[in-house]
């Protein structure tokens, strides 16, 4: 239901008496988001953001209708709050949790792929269609309706592409972080299809980083659908040192995939353009889409 979602669409914030679910909540609800309410194990708060409170998923869906519920709970709690939500009829879950188990991360899988529902995470900052709906924490400034979907396991890296692109008068039609555990709910190659269905999406910006296979499989995957978007490619970790633990728990190198040159190599033959620099691919994208820029 990722490309359906507007300002319209009925979401829950699970955790929303927690500092964090209060803050972001209550951001999310200004920034157009249909906050409706949210759960919480305290029984003494009936309001929190502006929004009720209910004292689980089920009794918010009955009271409002949501059909989406943003995971404002730690790592350890996260399968709980995602089998609350998807027992509840929620179709679409965001957990922004990073280092969830192993195993909780493939239960929370199994669970959304039986009934049909989404999950975006974990570890990641979440999801927006530019001016209808944001769900999660990605800055404002950086959001502006446009014709280049984001999909990106750099949080941080991805703000600063999109508030650059932004700023060139080019924003974006949906943005999705994939997070940065080995194992999520939506990788690259998952989103390849929304993307070129998508009216609204001209081009395609990934922002990955060393390790894993999910560039290399993004890569494949966007030679076997035929390239129908362009897609502009920058990968983050040039200078991470061999044998050093850094970045995300998914950022693992295994012989020779996993690493800068295998992502490189195996994008440009797919025919996806690979930029070196944050600089390189915003260059190349306002001069590919001037005639798009606002």
């Amino acid at each position: 239901m990722i490309g359906t979602l507007s300002h319209e669409t009925k979401v829950i914030v699970q955790g929303i008496t927690g500092r964090m679910g209060r803050t972001h909540a209550a951001l999310m609800r200004a920034y157009g988001t249909n906050i409706v309410g949210g759960t919480s194990t305290r029984a003494d708060v009936p309001e929190a953001a502006g929004v009720p409170v209910f004292r689980d998923c089920a009794a918010a869906v009955a009271a409002t209708g949501a059909v989406a519920s943003v995971v404002m709970a730690p790592a350890m709690e996260t399968l709980a709050g995602a089998r609350e939500a998807l027992d509840a009829g929620i179709k679409l879950i965001v957990t922004v949790a990073e280092g969830i188990p192993l195993h909780d991360a493939i239960a929370i899988g199994r669970a959304v792929r039986a009934i049909g529902a989404t999950w975006i995470g974990g570890s990641t900052p979440g999801m927006a269609i530019p001016g209808e709906i944001k769900l999660g924490f990605l800055p404002d400034v950086c959001l502006r309706p446009g014709p280049l979907a984001i999909m990106s396991k750099s949080g941080t890296l991805s703000y600063e592409a999109g508030y650059r692109l932004a700023r060139e008068g080019l924003g974006q039609s949906l943005w999705i972080g994939v997070g940065g555990d080995p194992v999520k709910g939506v990788r690259f190659a998952d989103l390849l299809p929304i993307f070129f269905a998508d009216a609204r999406t001209a081009g395609i910006v990934l922002v990955g980083e060393v390790g894993g296979t999910e560039e290399e499989d993004c890569a494949d995957a966007y030679a076997q659908l035929g390239a129908q978007k362009p897609l502009y490619a920058l990968i983050a970790g040039r200078e991470a040192k061999e044998g050093v633990s850094m970045g995300h728990a998914g950022a693992l190198v295994f012989g020779d995939t996993g690493t800068i040159g295998s992502k490189t190599q195996r994008l440009r033959a797919a025919g996806a353009r690979v930029f070196d620099t944050v600089d390189g691919l915003i260059a190349s994208c306002a001069r590919d889409f001037s005639d798009l820029s606002t």
